[in-house]
């Protein structure tokens, strides 16, 4: 062997090497990124429109796994959707919020947002702990009733150091139920004797998702929409200042219990999302891109959906999704019937 043939088998061998060492990563994104291509694309059919891509891709991820199993040789790429992707997704979320809007309409429509997230909050807790339910994942699911649903359950599932299990069961159930709610107000809004205005507010201030929301409030004129998604926008900023609390209280309970262990971590993706929340209200950015922002923004997340999906083993989880799914149903009727309430009274 001469010894240029020697020095190029040399320098190949750490090339493929390393390729063949990252293959499991871009696989496993690959994976997850098809999985959501295809959800999309179930979504945009009669009926599944009606449940969005995220939920469609959940079901896809957790049929495959109850099916043929977990892949494992792309666990590495699969991981990185679920947990990266996702945070890179809610960064982008943020261009969505206005935060000028909401400080020009003044402390009203924080206010009735809190009152919202307590209610949620306080009301899911309360019955998971008489049903004797799980207090993560029913946590979990007052967070998503009480502000955005699934972009809440992602936010805060770091800090709160929820498992992948539980982070992708109760982004399905909040889309599921949310779904339901969304249905159902569209149903009885001939009923209820409200203005488009008032139903706008009432479907922004109670509905679980932004799609949910625009989803209600769009057939009934643009008055209900563009007030819906005010009142809506007000819940998602309060995510930011929630997700502090929450950031606040684990840290607190872990130096009580004296467990490093359970020490949450500073959710520094919520600074990119404070950022990107910044750059969209106060500076020019034209329509088609911020559209084009939002939809890589749910594609991404529809990806991570399909990463946390792929940990749900519907074995062990019977048990222990039906009571959460329950004490949040509950509260959401609460908080429907209560701003409902607040409005005609």
């Amino acid at each position: 062997m001469s010894i240029i043939n020697y020095l190029a088998e040399k320098a190949e061998r750490p090339f493929y090497s390393s390729l063949s060492n990252y293959s499991p990563f871009f696989f496993g994104v690959f994976f997850t990124v098809g999985i959501a291509a295809f959800a999309v694309g179930l979504a945009n059919l009669p009926g599944l429109n009606k449940i969005g891509a995220m939920l469609c891709a959940i079901f896809i991820a957790v049929l495959y796994r109850n099916t043929l199993g977990y892949p494992e040789s792309y666990r590495v790429g699969i991981q990185f959707s679920a947990q990266k992707i996702l945070r890179f997704a809610i960064i982008l979320y943020g261009f969505r919020l206005n935060i000028q809007l909401i400080f020009q309409q003044g402390p009203s429509l924080l206010i009735q947002g809190g009152l919202t997230i307590a209610i949620a909050i306080i009301t899911t807790l309360f019955v998971a702990k008489l049903l004797k339910a799980d207090l993560q994942l029913s946590l979990l699911l007052g967070i998503g009733t009480g502000i955005c649903g699934a972009a809440a359950i992602a936010a805060v599932s770091p800090i709160l150091k929820a498992k992948d299990e539980d982070t992708a069961i109760g982004v399905g159930i909040i889309a599921l139920i949310g779904t339901f709610f969304t249905l159902a107000y569209t149903l009885l809004y001939p009923y209820l004797g409200l203005t488009p205005a008032q139903y706008g507010m009432w479907s922004g201030i109670s509905l679980h998702e932004i799609a949910h929301t625009a989803a209600a409030a769009g057939p009934v004129g643009s008055e209900a929409l563009t007030t819906a998604l005010m009142a809506k926008l007000a819940r998602v900023f309060l995510l930011i200042p929630v997700s502090f609390i929450l950031l606040w209280w684990v840290r607190r309970n872990s130096k009580e219990e004296k467990d490093p262990t359970q020490t949450a971590s500073f959710p520094w993706f919520l600074l990119g999302f404070i950022l990107t929340s910044i750059i969209g209200t106060y500076f020019s950015i034209p329509t088609v891109i911020l559209d084009s922002i939002a939809t890589l923004s749910t594609f991404l997340m529809t990806a991570a959906m399909v990463g946390l999906g792929l940990n749900v083993h519907l074995a062990s989880l019977r048990a222990r999704a039906l009571r959460p799914l329950l004490a949040m149903f509950i509260a959401s009727i609460l908080v429907s019937t209560v701003s409902y309430l607040a409005l005609i009274l």
